[in-house]
């Protein structure tokens, strides 16, 4: 069976808060892997999560972003976008643009000829036309 995770579930197995909640998504997670599911991400959970965690926990950005490359690499849940790819950036915390940024490159880079957009540093990416 494959399944695809929400971001509620995302953040429970991160944080682990509320624990309840936590146990309960850490259970069936190991419960579905065990079983040879296949556990899926989206790039928008990824984002979503990537944002709750600064705003919502006061995580900084950095540890925000290990801690998904981490999860995404090592527990048996796959990207199914291209935040693994993205994750991977040198220096991503400090780099502009930044890792949403990236991810909407990412997705256009698969289905479009060129990334238009208004912002300067996104000019640093290949097939991008800035217009300004």
């Amino acid at each position: 069976m494959k399944a695809g995770l929400d971001t509620s579930m995302v953040l429970r197995l991160l944080t682990g808060e509320p624990q309840e909640l936590a146990q309960c998504a850490l259970s069936e997670v190991q419960k579905r892997i065990a079983h040879g599911d296949k556990l899926f991400v989206s790039d928008l959970v990824a984002a979503e999560a990537y944002f709750a965690l600064q705003h919502h926990y006061g995580m900084p950005k950095a540890e925000v972003l290990a801690l998904l490359a981490g999860f995404l690499h090592e527990c048996g849940i796959k990207s199914l976008g291209s935040s693994m790819t993205v994750l991977a950036t040198p220096n991503l915390a400090s780099v502009k643009p930044g890792f949403v940024d990236r991810l909407i490159h990412a997705e256009y880079r698969k289905h479009a000829d060129e990334m238009l957009t208004c912002e300067k540093a996104a000019g640093r990416l290949t097939g991008t036309r800035v217009l300004v």
